[in-house]
């Protein structure tokens, strides 16, 4: 079948022929229609994730939207190393209706990066029963951007956009967010006087949480009122951050992370319809590039404010 195969770790995709996926017990095999080229995706196939196999060749790709024999549509995922989601066929068990007349390819793309902001938004809207004020860091790519139109549609009275991309500040603000330009020198006290946030979503660490833990700096003994979730998800501006001792010591803040591994499997499973629903439903907007996998290279080079899509093409 043709499929896109990375050869070595830190090798790009080719195109070419990969033995057919070989099914064990629950498991079916799905005709591809849309597998969406996320950062982790291209993370794991270059061994630097921390869930990559480390087997190779291997077919990338960690989810996608498929065709079962019968002809229905359904989100997927989960598949056995070394096959992955990019390839004309895919052998999983799992399984998600997608709606009737929802676009597909909107689902393929945007399921990944939604999902990483969702389901620790989603887990605190449930604990407080309301969203006051969410800042999420990296506002501007994908994920962020997804994240920024979670928490509205989840109901947040304040939504602080933080990012370098001025074009995609300025779409967010006519959202209604609040934006905060990581080139102003004066970041840092801009992003403070949006007041305490009940969550912070962070898809970029390195000196950009640097920033936001000096905003969320505060002097006194007195007691500290807020209750603040710091959720770690990306770390494109850097691996590693100093978080302040005095921060931890006089802030009711909680720093966790979200991500394979963190998050209950289970507690992930039982949201996505919910999610693939409101992709479905035009709630939220996922724009999408699709190339075929004769074109996988481009797809995987692939820059802007669209996430690509590898498709079975002709």
């Amino acid at each position: 079948m043709r499929a896109a195969i990375v050869e070595q770790a830190g090798h790009d995709p080719i195109s070419g022929d990969f033995p057919e996926p070989e099914p064990i017990d629950g498991e079916q095999v799905f005709e591809l229609v849309g597998a969406g080229v996320h950062q982790v995706v291209r993370s794991l196939a270059s061994g630097r994730h921390y869930g990559s196999s480390g087997r190779y060749p291997q077919l990338p790709g960690v989810d996608a939207v498929a065709r079962t024999s019968g002809g229905d549509l359904v989100y997927t995922g989960h598949v056995r190393a070394p096959w992955g989601t990019m390839a004309q066929r895919m052998a999983a068990r799992l399984a998600i209706p997608v709606p009737v007349g929802a676009d597909p390819l909107a689902v393929a793309a945007g399921m990944n990066p939604a999902g990483s902001g969702w389901w620790p938004l989603k887990t605190r809207h449930n604990e407080l029963g309301c969203l006051g004020t969410v800042w999420v860091l990296g506002a501007t790519g994908m994920s962020g951007r997804l994240a920024v139109q979670e928490a509205f549609l989840l109901g947040a009275a304040q939504v602080v956009a933080v990012g370098r991309n001025q074009a995609v500040l300025e779409q967010l603000r006519a959202t209604g967010a609040v934006t905060v330009d990581l080139g102003d020198p004066d970041a840092t006290t801009q992003l403070g006087e949006t007041g305490d946030p009940e969550m912070v979503l962070d898809y970029v660490w390195g000196d950009v949480a640097q920033l936001a833990f000096a905003a969320l700096g505060r002097t006194g003994l007195h007691e500290d009122t807020a209750d603040i979730s710091y959720v770690q998800i990306g770390s494109l501006a850097g691996a590693e951050a100093a978080v302040p001792s005095t921060l931890l010591r006089s802030r009711r803040l909680r720093l966790s992370g979200s991500g394979a591994g963190s998050v209950s499997t289970q507690q992930m499973l039982q949201q996505l319809p919910e999610l693939i629903g409101h992709i479905a439903a035009g709630r939220l907007e996922v724009p999408y590039t699709a190339y075929p996998i004769a074109e996988v290279e481009r797809a995987w080079s692939h820059t802007g404010p669209t996430r690509a899509v590898v498709i079975p093409g002709s």
